[in-house]
């Protein structure tokens, strides 16, 4: 019994332990990067933001909310991701990095079948403003964002 467990001792020392999926690595994997909105083929506005997800450098993730014509744009730094099942993604991100509103914030998505929704946001010092896919000081769903198709 003991020639067992070194062997498995053994075995355990010189195979790799796999690492989890980076961040990049998930987002491809989710098919993340690119354009996102409430209705592709309508203009951006408040009701039909547009989301972009790019990579600006290596290792670099970073997203967009383009919240329109009055020109409010919410930025969004990746910090780390997490894989919580086959459609659902956790992600740690800072809010408006280097600004004075910036803010660590713990993100989960619904990803699936081309659509994206954000189930849960939780600043890192407060309590969470969506819970189970609604905005809590508003009452209503946060948007469903359809995966647009790449423009030329």
């Amino acid at each position: 019994m003991r020639k067992a467990g070194l062997v498995v001792l053994f075995i355990l020392s010189v195979v790799p332990v796999a690492a989890a999926p980076s961040a990049e690595d998930l987002f491809r994997q989710f098919g993340l990067f690119g354009t996102w909105a409430v209705d592709c083929s309508q203009p951006v506005t408040p009701e039909n933001l547009y989301v972009v997800v790019a990579m600006p450098g290596p290792g670099q993730i970073v997203e967009n909310h383009d919240l329109g014509p009055a020109g409010v744009i919410n930025r969004y730094r990746i910090l780390s991701a997490k894989r919580l099942s086959a459609t659902e993604l956790a992600v740690d991100v800072m809010f408006q990095p280097g600004t004075e509103f910036e803010e660590k914030q713990k993100l989960v998505w619904s990803v699936h079948g081309g659509t994206r929704r954000t189930m849960r946001n939780q600043p890192e010092h407060g309590p969470p403003v969506v819970q189970d896919g609604v905005a809590l000081g508003f009452g209503i769903e946060t948007p469903l964002l359809h995966k647009c198709e790449q423009r030329s």
